[in-house]
């Protein structure tokens, strides 16, 4: 069996750490035992290591709602429903306009009704496993987010 997203970094584990001796628990695993497979069967222990990074991940993405990605001159705002996505990508047609930084963002607040600032709004129904689709937005560059940005802007566009 191989990884159905990827392995959570050493960073990532260390701070699951008591989600990870729970998992190793559920299977009968204790300390003594966890080292003594990472010592005489190093390819149990990447495939337990594997198994709960999938686990992981399942439930952040199941759970995911709202996903941002921004770049200097786009920002591209996701809204993931049970069966399709929903999308808003605002463009700045002024290329020294840096949404990356917080005059950027200011400079949008003011200008995104202009004739400055594309809008575009789509949704799209998933090609299969949703958690697989978001977790690709999230390996292209996207983060989870509360979703305030979306839904304010969402809520001007529906007035």
């Amino acid at each position: 069996m191989s990884v159905k997203y990827k392995r959570l970094t050493k960073e990532q584990l260390e701070a699951l750490h008591q989600e990870f001796a729970n998992f190793l628990a559920s299977q009968s695993i204790d300390k003594k035992e966890w080292d003594e497979i990472k010592t005489n069967k190093p390819e149990v222990a990447e495939k337990e290591l594997d198994i709960f990074s999938d686990l992981i991940w399942e439930g952040v993405l199941t759970n995911a709602q709202f996903l941002e990605h921004f770049s200097k001159n786009h920002i591209f705002l996701f809204h993931c429903q049970k069966e399709f996505i929903q999308s808003m990508v605002i463009k700045s047609l002024v290329t020294e306009i840096d949404f990356m930084t917080k005059n950027g963002l200011q400079w949008l607040s003011d200008n995104l009704f202009t004739e400055t600032v594309e809008m575009h709004v789509g949704k799209k129904e998933y090609d299969g496993d949703r958690n697989k689709a978001i977790f690709n937005l999230i390996t292209e560059g996207a983060i989870l987010s509360d979703g305030q940005l979306y839904i304010q802007i969402n809520s001007i566009l529906q007035s």
